[in-house]
């Protein structure tokens, strides 16, 4: 990019260039094209300082671009002389857009490159690749076992071709960079058909894009294939076997809720039975099962869904969130008419779903009629078993286990080899406590009685709480305090 140079023109006077920009891009960026010679280009802007839109005129152009700043007037004028000059062509060169954009987003490099992020991701087994522009550069960084790395840097101009790549193969305007998109991206690669969820949301320097990647193989993931520990295994089993009632998976954003949900859906699922999703977004594409994507812009919300859901004949309801009164009234709604419902909520942990199910209007009787069983789950990395070594617990540490009951001589620790990535870690793995309902439960929560009293209850049964769980984990040298403390909120 040179200096801002002044325009010394009128504003009658429309560009020396030929050829222009496609109109739309022009006024969504306000930005002209005015002259173009084999050392450089030179562009009309009334915001001479957008380095987002230089860098992408830069990749297009492939030379130096040099901005001149006019006013919104003089902007406004040029762009109402150039509508009407094309109006007068009835059409003619209405193919410009199509090639600007084609030109950008099916780049070769560009394209390779944008494949190869997604492969190398898919292969280090991320969940998660984040694109954020900079000052200077795009660090591109992955979320491996819940932590983010960053794996390599890229130019402004490199970034802005990407950022278009990604938007043409989500299908979202690739003329709007002030506001934020999302879209979904499905492709086949090496065999294996991936779903992509990608977010562009504007920043300070340019945009921040991150792509949620989801693989078949986790869509096609057992209930054994989770990890869970036997007894929880077991009583996930059991509640599966009930034919209606409300089952509900609790934890933040990133806990692998949704990933057990739909091993519970592989479970349920067989050629007798009608399953009926209503999703935000559809996270992965399940034969057998229909699944229907939530859309606010053009009314789909989850309560009007789901009132439609219940006329299609379903014998099994899920329902991606539990977000607001009207969800959580229909999804009672839908158990206490004959159907098994699976949703998931937000919670600290199991038993305060109890709570926040009457913090949304359902009355506490209808809570101990439908509820059959909730779980609060938490992921979190698990050590290497080939680097792994044990140290010494300090005073506070050797306090904590003592305070609920146990001891503890030593405690592992990540080493790091080549079959980790050095990071002393390979995977992750679930806590997870639960909560079944029975007789005795459900008459504590018809009463109405405070979450505090029915977890003396559950402890007088040798309740397993989250941290309880996630200790036994570091005990047994299957991951480290520092990763629980990150998750689990421990006893103080």
């Amino acid at each position: 990019m040179s200096m801002v140079e002044k325009d010394d023109r009128g504003s009658a006077e429309v560009s020396r260039s030929n050829v222009q920009y496609p109109l739309e891009f022009c006024e969504a960026n306000r930005v002209l094209l005015d002259e173009e010679t084999e050392e450089y280009v030179r562009v009309l802007m009334c915001d001479p300082e957008d380095r987002e839109l230089l860098d992408l005129l830069g990749f297009y152009h492939r030379k130096r671009v040099v901005p001149v700043k006019i006013s919104a007037v003089e902007f406004a004028t040029i762009l109402g002389r150039l509508e009407s000059s094309e109006e007068e062509k009835n059409g003619e060169g209405g193919g410009g857009e199509r090639i600007f954009l084609d030109r950008i987003s099916n780049d070769a490099p560009v394209v390779n490159l944008v494949n190869s992020l997604i492969l190398d991701a898919l292969h280090r087994g991320s969940s998660d690749i984040h694109i954020e522009c900079f000052t200077e550069y795009a660090a591109v960084r992955f979320r491996l076992d819940g932590v983010l790395f960053e794996m390599q840097r890229l130019s402004r101009e490199r970034f802005a071709a990407v950022s278009t790549r990604l938007k043409v193969m989500a299908g979202l305007n690739i003329m709007e960079r002030r506001l934020p998109q999302d879209g979904r991206i499905t492709a086949e690669i090496e065999g294996h058909r991936i779903d992509m969820r990608v977010s562009f949301v504007p920043i300070v320097r340019g945009e921040s894009i991150v792509i949620r990647l989801f693989t078949t193989r986790e869509a096609g993931l057992a209930l054994e294939d989770l990890g869970f520990e036997v007894d929880v295994q077991e009583t996930v089993q059991r509640l599966l076997r009930y034919p209606h009632g409300l089952i509900l998976s609790t934890g933040p954003t990133g806990s692998g809720k949704s990933t057990t949900l739909y091993a519970m859906l592989r479970r349920l699922h067989q050629p007798g039975v009608k399953i009926i999703t209503v999703e935000d977004p559809i996270e992965n594409v399940l034969d057998g099962i229909n699944q229907i994507q939530v859309h606010e812009a053009i009314g789909l919300s989850f309560d009007s869904l789901l009132r439609r859901v219940l006329r299609q004949d379903p014998d099994i309801i899920m329902v991606g969130e539990v977000r607001d009164e009207s969800t959580a009234e229909l999804v009672v709604r839908a158990a206490l008419t004959g159907h098994l419902v699976l949703s998931t909520l937000h919670t600290n942990d199991a038993i305060s779903a109890i709570d926040r199910l009457r913090n949304m209007g359902v009355e506490t009787y209808m809570i101990a009629t439908v509820l059959r069983g909730v779980l609060a789950q938490r992921l979190v990395r698990r050590l290497c078993p080939h680097c792994v070594y044990w140290r010494e617990p300090a005073e506070e540490e050797r306090a904590l286990w003592e305070r609920i009951g146990e001891k503890v001589e030593r405690l592992p620790m990540p080493g790091g080899c080549e079959l980790c990535r050095h990071t002393g870690y390979q995977g992750r793995l679930p806590i997870v406590e639960y909560v079944v309902m029975d007789d005795d439960l459900a008459e504590l929560v018809g009463r109405g009685e405070r979450v505090a009293i029915i977890r003396r209850e559950l402890e007088r049964r040798d309740f397993q709480p989250l941290f309880k769980r996630a200790l036994g984990l570091v005990s047994r040298g299957f991951t480290t305090m520092e990763e629980i403390q990150r998750e689990v909120e421990l006893p103080v």
